[in-house]
């Protein structure tokens, strides 16, 4: 069975998928130490615990902020309670452009919740 890898999942998406997600490490790597633990179909990133996800779309990227309360934006495309104090909130990424500094505030707080 192979590993699973960053560029694996980007290698039959459009060019601005990898872009994104490029522009969304140099993003992260601001906020301070982290792990990607790429899977078959998406890329966890933990500092201690999981929280976020990115999951690579044929021409965008999906990310999956773990946080303690729904994220109330036109830009989250999905909430879902998973347990009493943990939400998921899908945001979109269709361009380097909306790695901006809304969703970098919202990675700080998902990544400092712990």
């Amino acid at each position: 069975m192979g590993t699973a890898s960053v560029a694996a999942l980007c290698a039959d998406r459009e060019p601005v998928v990898r872009a994104n997600y490029d522009r969304f490490l140099d993003a992260l790597g601001a906020l301070g130490p982290y792990r990607e633990e790429p899977k078959k179909t998406s890329i966890p990133l933990a500092r201690g615990v999981g929280f976020a996800g990115v999951h690579p779309r044929k021409g965008s990227l999906v990310l999956t902020l773990r946080t303690d309360r729904p994220i109330a934006n036109p830009r989250v495309v999905k909430t879902e309670q998973v347990s009493p104090n943990r939400y998921h909130n899908e945001v979109k990424l269709s361009s380097p452009d909306e790695v901006d500094a809304e969703v970098v505030g919202w990675l700080r707080d998902a990544s400092t919740l712990g």
